[in-house]
């Protein structure tokens, strides 16, 4: 608390007119020149009428900084406990806790101006109305210490008029306390009395743009732009234009739009924010929410943790209502509660979203109902250190008050700070422990890495026991990276933003599972996430084809190849049997060797039915050589135009050293591992013959290679015409 001068005889002083004391604020007592004056277009002084008074008493009394006993100089009420007074509407709300908080934020200087200028203690007053006078005492000195304008309409409370009245009778002594409390800590206004950081927060609220995300349940992106020019708004191409009644597109998010912070009232009376086709929220929701949706496949359930608003509920189901999911959101024990959100789901439109009961700790991962849910949205209760406007936070996050006194300090107690760590290190965990989630949405306000980074890389780092599915492993941001410290903050693969007086602080990181190599990827689900991502805009998935149809032309093939196939096949039986035994032997072949494999592999392409063979043994091989067969396919095709080409007996013989080669078993169709000799062609790929005939019936291009290959076997490693010789 500031120290007091209790030696100080004012009535003696040489200062007796107001007017004189007031001329004070002009004075700069301090070497520093920088202003630190509030924006005039951003802040509007507020005539409070008296239930505004009486309101932010009660919520004053029950935040307030309590002093140690020994401390004790100004006394309040005693007890505790919060209960909410009876607001009439939204405004008065919000207006009862800034009033509240601007006055927390004052406390220490304002209980100092009572004890200097003798008006504590007042033998008139109890100390149930101690906190009642210091509101109002904070609202008459930020007056300039000027009489309020009362309305006609207002309806006056006797108890409030009273302390107005005990107080305007004593202006003159407060208003030179307050000015020697400023000369005495070298004060050039009051908000120099505040830590540094409190300070820059509290101009940052005045400048901190309004967010809104459109309903397109309702309304489109154009439909909402157009009706905003209507109503006489402008759209400008960036933040930094937005000025008068203006609006633009958010950078980050494409169904956001951000307006000047002047303009508050303005939208709330506005149409499409009453008809719920504008809904005013902080923008990190929104990342979060957006950050699902890239993550989400066609059939995906998400599940929300507990510390989720409506507003962000509504916005997950908006931006899914085109997927076949349910949104799962936990811990939703009041019947109060649970009626309000259904009313606002009802009013939002939004059909997908089942309230759970259960906390999320007491969730079972393998509980029945969430064997679909694909992605975890984890918003966990923290301290809101990032945040810029702590009112806003408190009233839409339905946070306890009691926050602000940390918000009042700049800073939060490490002993609450370790509490909401260790609360948030469980249920990351817990999170974890969901066998068949593959990914997870970690999103915070704060700016403390207690809260962020350390508790993401320590949840890495535990094994969960008896888990046998995949690790998580951190993804990259799945948003526009607009900036560059943007980009450096995407190397470690966090999205992180600083308050600024653009946007209040934010980290989130994405969490998803490590593939499994044997996991199918089915076309669906990589369709579905093209979609989310916009990929895919004015693009119909085509139907897969019938059944019937696919019957139909599988017995037209079966009919014109009936007595060649049925042979075929069970020659390929019998070889993927032998096959299945040594798929991991190594082959020693030459380069040419393999050449003249692959043009062997190109002749059976040209025949329909060894495509079709060939197409069984591709899939009974499995995903492990996906590549390899993408690869056969591809050399095939080159080798089968090569093969055209018969070798010319001019040509030049070029001598090639022997290379080893390791083909994996679905590159080699016809190979039998038992008795092979790399000088002989017809004990080398047995298959070739028997399955082409080769020997008896046709005239095979490759026979002179072959030839040559067996006469000079002695000599030369390998030697063989070819039409274009490899330099």
């Amino acid at each position: 608390m500031l120290s007091v001068k209790s030696n100080v005889d004012f009535e003696n002083s040489n200062i007796t007119d107001v007017d004189e004391i007031l001329k004070l604020k002009d004075l700069t007592t301090s070497s520093s020149t920088e202003p630190v004056a509030k924006n005039s277009t951003f802040f509007h002084e507020k005539n409070y009428p008296d239930h505004i008074f009486l309101n932010a008493a009660q919520i004053f009394q029950n935040i307030h900084v309590e002093k140690p006993p020994d401390k004790v100089v100004i006394k309040y009420r005693s007890g505790s406990g919060f209960t909410l007074p009876n607001f009439k509407d939204e405004k008065s709300q919000r207006w009862s806790y800034e009033l509240a908080f601007s006055t927390l934020k004052y406390q220490d200087l304002l209980e100092n101006i009572l004890l200097d200028s003798g008006l504590y203690p007042c033998p008139s007053m109890a100390d149930d109305t101690t906190s009642l006078m210091i509101v109002i005492l904070y609202d008459y000195q930020d007056r300039k210490f000027q009489p309020r304008i009362i309305s006609n309409k207002e309806e006056l409370i006797p108890e409030v008029q009273e302390i107005e009245h005990y107080l305007f009778s004593y202006k003159t002594k407060l208003a030179a306390s307050l000015a020697r409390c400023r000369i005495k800590y070298d004060a050039l206004t009051i908000d120099h009395f505040l830590p540094e950081n409190v300070r820059k927060q509290e101009q940052r609220a005045f400048t901190l743009p309004l967010y809104a995300w459109i309903n397109i349940a309702k309304a489109s992106f154009e439909d909402i732009c157009v009706t905003l020019k209507k109503e006489g708004y402008s759209k400008v191409n960036a933040v930094s234009e937005l000025e008068g009644y203006a609006f633009c597109a958010d950078e980050h998010c494409p169904d956001v739009l951000v307006f000047p912070p002047h303009l508050r009232e303005e939208l709330n009376n506005l149409q499409l924010y009453t008809e719920h086709k504008l809904m005013l929220q902080d923008k990190y929701h929104s990342l979060a929410v957006h950050s699902v949706k890239a993550l989400l496949n066609m059939d995906d359930d998400i599940l929300i943790t507990n510390g989720c608003t409506g507003l962000t509920l509504a916005h997950m189901s908006m931006l899914t209502n085109q997927f076949a999911c349910n949104i799962f959101v936990c811990g939703i024990k009041s019947e109060t509660k649970e009626s309000e959100l259904q009313e606002l789901f009802s009013r939002t439109e939004c059909k997908n979203i089942k309230l759970l009961h259960e906390n999320f700790m007491d969730i079972d991962p393998t509980d029945h109902r969430l064997q679909k849910a694909k992605i975890i949205l984890l918003l966990p209760m923290c301290s809101g250190s990032g945040v810029s406007d702590p009112v806003e936070f408190i009233l839409s996050e339905h946070r306890d008050a009691g926050l602000l006194q940390d918000f009042s300090q700049g800073a939060v107690a490490e002993d609450k700070l370790h509490i909401l760590a260790r609360q948030q290190m469980q249920e990351l965990t817990h999170a974890i422990k969901f066998n068949k989630a593959q990914a997870i949405v970690y999103c915070t306000c704060s700016v403390y890495a207690q809260e962020n980074e350390n508790i993401v890389m320590k949840a890495l780092e535990l094994s969960v026991e008896g888990n046998k599915v995949q690790p998580y492993r951190l993804s990259p941001p799945v948003l526009p990276l607009c900036h560059q410290s943007e980009i450096m903050l995407a190397s470690d693969k966090f999205f992180k933003m600083e308050p600024s007086e653009l946007t209040s602080g934010c980290f989130l990181a994405v969490l998803s599972r490590e593939r499994d190599p044997s996991e199918t990827v089915s076309v669906k689900d990589v369709l579905a996430r093209a979609a989310a991502k916009g990929l895919l805009e004015g693009v119909e998935m085509a139907k897969p084809p019938k059944k019937e149809d696919k019957k139909k032309k599988s017995k037209t093939v079966l009919q014109k190849n009936t007595s060649s196939a049925s042979i075929t096949q069970a020659k390929i039986a019998e070889f993927l049997n032998k096959e299945s035994s040594n798929s991991n032997t190594k082959i020693p072949l030459s380069k040419q060797s393999s050449t003249i494999l692959q043009k062997s592999v190109g002749q059976i392409n040209s025949n329909i039915q060894n495509k079709r063979v060939l197409k069984q043994i591709t899939s009974t091989v499995g995903l492990g050589t996906v590549k390899n067969t993408s690869s056969l396919s591809s050399m095939s095709k080159v080798f089968d135009k090569q093969t055209i080409m018969k070798p010319k007996p001019e040509d030049k013989m070029v001598a090639l050293k022997p290379v080893e080669i390791v083909l994996p078993p679905v590159l080699l169709p016809f190979y039998s591992s038992t008795g092979n000799k790399a000088g002989n062609p017809s004990n080398l790929y047995p298959g070739f013959y028997r399955l082409n005939g080769v020997k008896n019936t046709l005239q095979n291009p490759l026979a002179p290679s072959l030839t040559i290959l067996n006469k000079q076997k002695e000599t030369l490693p390998f030697v063989v015409r070819h039409p274009r010789p490899w330099l």
